[in-house]
């Protein structure tokens, strides 16, 4: 597992090179993604992980985008193309991912592009994501998992300590155990991008149902512990 700061030197190397060599490439799941918005007038979105900003181009203009980032090299290129392209409905701010600065349900949905897989821990990215996002809101999430084809997940394997070297790309998140340890709930799925290697997740914010059941266990463990106290009494 790679730290912060392996990962913002991974970008500053290749920053300038990035849209090249990530831009056409897999930018049918960033249009899958805007596609699926369904943004109504006025809606606050958060993409995590921004990037250079390929994306932010593609959202519509109708609504306000909110996009960070940990690598001060990529917000640069992001705020270039924020300039050339007179987008005024974009803030773009140095983030970390895992520890953003936001107050709780601040966003109607929340993105997040090719970033589970080259964040030191992608259940805090999910965690920081839902806790942002309003109650009632969505996340988007698109990325590479972990493949269940033998053949393929061996060459991940002998890979992997060379992609998370030089790009900060960790192709062994597995979406299963990912699912398992945050408890995400995935409304639809889909595969995008060339042969279908990268993955599409709508995933509803069930951070409500999670607070309610917190506390209703909170509650009976209250109720237990009051009942337990009361001794009886002998006349």
């Amino acid at each position: 597992m790679q730290n912060q700061e392996s990962l913002q030197n991974a970008y500053k190397r290749y920053a300038r090179i990035y849209d090249f060599t990530f831009g056409l490439i897999i930018n049918p799941g960033r249009k899958k993604v805007i596609e699926k918005l369904a943004c109504l007038d006025n809606h606050k979105i958060l993409e995590v992980g921004v990037g250079t900003g390929l994306a932010l181009p593609l959202y519509p203009k109708n609504v306000h985008i909110t996009g960070i980032d940990l690598s001060e090299d990529m917000l640069n290129l992001a705020k270039k193309r924020v300039f050339d392209n007179q987008m005024s409905n974009v803030t773009l701010l140095q983030m970390n991912a895992e520890d953003m600065s936001f107050e709780d349900n601040q966003f109607d949905k929340v993105v997040a592009l090719y970033v589970a897989s080259v964040v030191p821990n992608p259940e805090k990215l999910i965690s920081e994501m839902e806790r942002v996002c309003k109650p009632d809101g969505e996340l988007y999430i698109v990325n590479h998992f972990y493949s269940k084809n033998p053949f393929i997940a061996f060459f991940e394997n002998l890979l992997n300590p060379l992609l998370t070297k030089i790009f900060g790309f960790q192709p062994g998140v597995k979406l299963d155990e990912l699912i398992g340890r945050t408890g995400i709930e995935i409304i639809e799925q889909s595969k995008v991008n060339i042969l279908g290697n990268w993955t599409f997740l709508k995933v509803k914010n069930t951070k409500i149902n999670f607070v309610l059941d917190q506390n209703e266990n909170k509650n009976e463990s209250t109720t237990e512990a009051i009942t337990e106290s009361i001794a009886p009494v002998n006349y």
